[in-house]
């Protein structure tokens, strides 16, 4: 018979683990409650900041493009829209039902001037792509004379 030695910090890890996985998900996706405490169900986003434009890409499934209102107002982007549940089927038993419904709201502080006249957006396969092209003019270098 072999000898174990006992390490209960070991122990301790696997249980933060478990209490930092459990915090990590529920923050990063919150979930719909049922009662009133319900405002909305949150989508994941990628934003990219590159020398002609910021790309923000957002993952929006099972939406109708109809569904979807953009405004850009103050340099703040605002995405909106609902995502209406699917009428139940009472012969069908649900053992899980994983997928959020309801209105949604996100904005985003974008940090440069912003041609407000050519943003483009578009949504295809899910997945709703919004270019904001940068202003040339706020990249120049304004030198300043300090006064005596």
């Amino acid at each position: 018979m072999a000898l174990v030695k006992w390490d209960p910090f070991r122990e301790l890890a696997g249980l933060q683990q478990s209490i930092n996985r459990i915090f990590e998900d529920n923050l990063r996706y919150p979930r719909e409650f049922d009662g009133n405490l319900a405002q909305g169900w949150m989508f994941p986003v990628d934003i990219k900041d590159t020398p002609e434009a910021v790309l923000i890409k957002a993952e929006l499934p099972g939406m109708n493009r109809e569904d979807i209102k953009i405004s850009f107002n103050d340099n703040l982007l605002t995405i909106r829209g609902e995502r209406k549940k699917e009428e139940k089927e009472e012969k069908h038993n649900y053992l899980r039902v994983e997928r959020s419904y309801g209105t949604f709201s996100r904005s985003f502080s974008v940090d440069v001037p912003v041609k407000e006249n050519e943003i483009k957006a578009r949504y295809q396969d899910g997945v709703l792509n919004i270019t904001l092209p940068k202003k040339d003019d706020y990249r120049k270098e304004v030198n300043i004379e300090i006064d005596e």
